[in-house]
């Protein structure tokens, strides 16, 4: 696949087919996106892989929690701690587009939480992807985590998968660390589903916009 076209076409899926995925085929996205950069190359990432029965057990630990309204502890704050514009709004769009695909509308709490209950069914994928990071690293290793997890988004595109990266699996972070035996000096950054799109799921028609490089980019006066 043509990068740009990896990169222009990649969007959040969630709804897979049950297909499995070898596992040659994830070890080798994984070492294709091991070549994201880092700074003095530290590398400071680590990759757990669940398939089977094991992320069976933890999809029902997790949404075990979730039905129970077990409060959620993310150990770090990915959304800002005030919204404002114009995130806010972007924010909004993308959840009213998700919920408008799916009948779900607003103010129906019980569909709301269902939907999200799906994050923690890996949205029917066969691979999760939990990524993590060792505790004493700081922001610069966040940064290059970043990349190293767009890489695997891109890489997968090019086996002819689909991904979607899930802060989700953050708020229950210690039951992924329980039934995962991620260490604890290791910080959870996010979890992935991994395998093929099913072309019958309505989430997979969402479309998120982008804003105009005008809004975004400006250039020096002898550019």
């Amino acid at each position: 696949m043509d990068v740009i076209e990896a990169m222009t076409g990649r969007r959040s899926i969630r709804g897979f087919l049950p297909d499995p995925v070898p596992r040659a085929t994830v070890e080798a996205i994984l070492a294709a996106a091991s070549r994201a950069p880092s700074g003095s190359n530290i590398q400071p990432w680590h990759v757990r892989v669940t398939t089977g029965a094991e992320k069976a057990r933890l999809s029902d630990a997790l949404r075990a929690a979730h039905a129970a309204g077990e409060p959620a502890a993310r150990e770090y704050h990915y959304y800002p701690r005030q919204w404002r514009e114009p995130y806010l709004a972007r924010r909004r769009a993308t959840g009213w587009g998700l919920y408008g695909l799916l009948g779900i509308g607003r103010g129906d709490h019980a569909a709301t939480k269902a939907q999200h209950a799906r994050n923690y069914d890996f949205f029917g994928a066969p691979v999760g992807l939990f990524f993590s990071m060792d505790r004493d690293m700081e922001l610069g290793s966040w940064l290059d985590c970043g990349m190293f997890i767009q890489n695997v988004m891109l890489a997968a595109r090019g086996h002819g998968l689909e991904t979607c990266a899930q802060a989700a699996f953050c708020d229950y972070h210690w039951i992924v660390r329980r039934e995962l035996g991620l260490p604890e000096d290791r910080i959870l950054v996010c979890g992935m589903s991994l395998g093929r799109p099913d072309p019958d799921e309505p989430a997979n028609r969402l479309l998120t916009a982008r804003e105009p490089l005008s809004a975004f980019v400006t250039f020096g006066p002898e550019a």
